[in-house]
């Protein structure tokens, strides 16, 4: 199984063009699963939707419940941004879950749970993403902490583990991040640990998914950082949903075109016990 996750910069510089290159990056990796962030809609169009029917998948998408400070940023009022789902299966169950932030830096991140139903297994699968103030961190602890929680309340009755994709906004030795892990310091739900998948990559593989090689990220502003990530439970009965691999992806143009200012991870799981 595939899974890819991707922040699409939502409606920023050249959207348009930037659209053929996401659909162009994702037709080539061929993915099962995409958790995507920064997602725009208006009321004639999803990219979500579209992404979808080019890419022959399912979809679901769950709106910002404050988009305003995002709309201020173009001057379109008329433009929503949220979370979404394509998956090569059905998607059966549908949650999501407004992060806590204070008002003053609120524009209304949250987390989007679904249920895939392979011919298998059902798959738990979330996406997320944190506030990106750089300061943030006892913010982001927060949202991880309810973010673990949901993940908690929304992760039984199959022996898939849980996939939790996202843009975290966040170092990998960050607080957030152990906290969110649950084995480098004490989980939030007892019991429950959720592996950063990039552990399995090749040692000395390019990491950064926040570039400044990449224009729309801007040479010398910030350092390049791992922000994106796909956090998976342990490995259920047979090593089913293990990591087989992850690696950096849509980290080049596409056609001369940026596709987004933030790289792509893909991470292949083992879709069936090693025993079958």
């Amino acid at each position: 199984m595939r899974v890819v996750t991707w922040n699409l910069w939502w409606r920023f510089g050249p959207w348009a063009e930037r659209q053929k290159a996401i659909l162009g990056a994702l037709r080539e990796l061929r993915p099962d699963v995409v958790g995507l962030q920064e997602v725009w809609a208006t009321d004639g169009e999803n990219l979500a939707e579209w992404l979808a029917g080019e890419l022959g998948l399912h979809w679901t998408w769950a709106p910002s419940h404050a988009p305003e400070r995002w709309q201020r940023r173009i001057g379109d009022p008329g433009v929503r941004i949220g979370n979404a789902v394509l998956s090569r299966w059905p998607v059966e169950a549908r949650a999501v879950l407004p992060l806590p932030a204070p008002a003053e830096v609120d524009d209304g991140r949250l987390a989007l749970c679904t249920r895939i139903v392979t011919p298998t297994h059902d798959v738990p699968f979330f996406t997320t993403h944190l506030t990106s103030a750089l300061d943030g961190s006892a913010t982001r602890c927060r949202q991880v902490s309810v973010l673990a929680e949901f993940v908690g309340e929304h992760s039984g009755g199959t022996p898939f583990p849980a996939i939790v994709t996202g843009d975290f906004n966040a170092w990998p030795d960050s607080d957030e991040i152990r906290l969110f892990g649950g084995y480098r310091t004490a989980p939030v739900v007892p019991g429950q640990v959720l592996l950063d998948a990039w552990q399995y990559a090749e040692p000395g593989a390019p990491s950064v998914t926040w570039d400044p090689a990449n224009p729309y990220v801007g040479e010398g502003r910030y350092p390049g950082a791992r922000i994106d990530y796909i956090h998976v439970a342990p490995p259920g009965p047979g090593g089913l949903g293990h990591v087989r691999a992850v690696r950096r992806a849509c980290d080049r143009p596409v056609d001369g075109v940026w596709a987004s200012d933030h790289a792509a991870v893909v991470a292949d799981l083992a879709d069936r016990p090693d025993h079958a």
